[in-house]
């Protein structure tokens, strides 16, 4: 399975992240055309190689015209939707938006639709976050691990004027993640789009051994006396059992006696919103015969405390049982397919016997048909065959 590993040592930025992209392979060329999929007129990209300590790194840098202070998330999701990226790639930046923009409406007391994202809603931020998102997926990267996070120290200014670090929405965007001060007098380290890409990328830190590939560094802005201020991405395969991936994942179960079918549903579909891998709802009985549910979630051990904070807000639950599992997977990747003209993003399962099994995405299956006017049902053996010619 092919994997990547982040290893902000010296923190995390999106253009970071995109400089460490193009040093494992991501094409440089394909980023410079980046801003004129999104509509972004008189918007250039700069790609070239710097020194940080004595290593060779990869920085980018965008020019770009005056514009106007700040977007609110509506104006960013219209420029995302003209990029014709992949709908799970469009799905993924979305989710990085979003989160940043619940944290500054709620540190700054207003609303997701009301509040003005400033750094965050600048082109470069735009660009930095779905250039990563889709950068990985044109990498064939299945998952994404992340090391410690250095956080930096000291303040910031910002918009909103002097801020400590890590700034309010970027230390609550890095919940639940390990982080690291310092190192002493190195400023901001991690930015919103960095700790916001970490956040709906990342599936915690990686357990266990895994064989690496190729590795490279993203150049920040900033230079330091013998250290590095740069990214490194690495690019491996995940550990393997009789040809099974091992994975580390999180359970965590909770029984209830008080809540009607709906609302168990409804809590559901709020986990799994929250990057839950999978949400089952069983039947039991609880004590004195009253008739039960048992919630269980798997998640990624990054994931663990949003989780179960949904879990908590959401439920009538007073106790979750957490439990560190270890999930044997078949080796499987994700590839784009084009039916009718549309792309859809099909999973391929590589079986010990050398088989595949093939399952397109039912909400690309469903947006195409109905696009298309043709029966769901055909759409989905399409892509699969388009798959299986691979």
């Amino acid at each position: 399975m092919p994997i990547a590993i982040l290893d902000p040592f010296s923190g995390i930025s999106g253009d970071m992240t995109l400089g460490a992209l193009i040093a494992v392979g991501l094409d440089p060329d394909w980023l410079r055309a980046l801003p004129a999929r999104l509509g972004l007129d008189g918007v250039t990209v700069r790609i070239r190689d710097v020194d940080r300590a004595a290593i060779t790194c990869t920085k980018v840098d965008f020019d770009i015209p005056p514009q106007p202070h700040g977007r609110h998330l509506r104006q960013i999701r219209e420029i995302v939707a003209r990029s014709e990226a992949p709908p799970h790639v469009q799905a993924r930046a979305d989710a990085a938006f979003t989160a940043i923009a619940e944290q500054e409406a709620s540190i700054h007391g207003t609303t997701v639709d009301r509040v003005h994202l400033h750094e965050v809603g600048a082109v470069d931020a735009i660009l930095d976050v779905l250039g990563s998102v889709w950068g990985f997926d044109l990498l064939g990267v299945t998952r994404i691990y992340c090391n410690p996070i250095s956080v930096g120290d000291g303040y910031v200014d910002a918009a909103h004027g002097r801020l400590p670090v890590p700034a309010p929405a970027t230390l609550r965007l890095l919940e639940g993640l390990r982080v690291v001060p310092g190192p002493p007098e190195s400023g901001e380290l991690v930015t919103p789009t960095g700790a916001a890409l970490v956040r709906v990328l990342a599936s915690g830190p990686l357990v266990g051994p895994y064989t690496p590939v190729r590795s490279g560094f993203g150049a920040g802005t900033k230079e330091f006396p013998r250290r590095a201020n740069a990214l490194r991405i690495i690019l491996g395969e995940a550990e393997q059992r009789d040809g099974l991936e091992v994975e580390h994942l999180v359970q965590l179960a909770c029984d209830l006696d008080d809540m009607t079918g709906e609302y168990l549903a409804g809590a559901a579909d709020r986990v799994r919103a929250e990057g839950a891998l999978d949400v089952v709802i069983i039947p039991t009985v609880m004590k004195k015969g009253r008739p039960g549910a048992r919630i269980e979630v798997l998640c990624a051990p990054a994931s663990a405390g949003a989780v179960e904070r949904v879990l908590f807000r959401e439920t009538t639950t007073t106790g979750i049982r957490r439990t560190v599992v270890e999930r044997h997977a078949v080796p499987r990747e994700f590839r784009s397919v084009t039916v009718a003209g549309h792309t859809i993003k099909v999973k391929v399962a590589m079986l010990a016997d050398g088989t595949r099994r093939t399952k397109p995405e039912y909400a690309d299956v469903e947006r195409v048909a109905l696009a298309t006017g043709r029966p769901l049902r055909d759409i989905f053996l399409e892509a699969a065959s388009e798959a299986d010619r691979d």
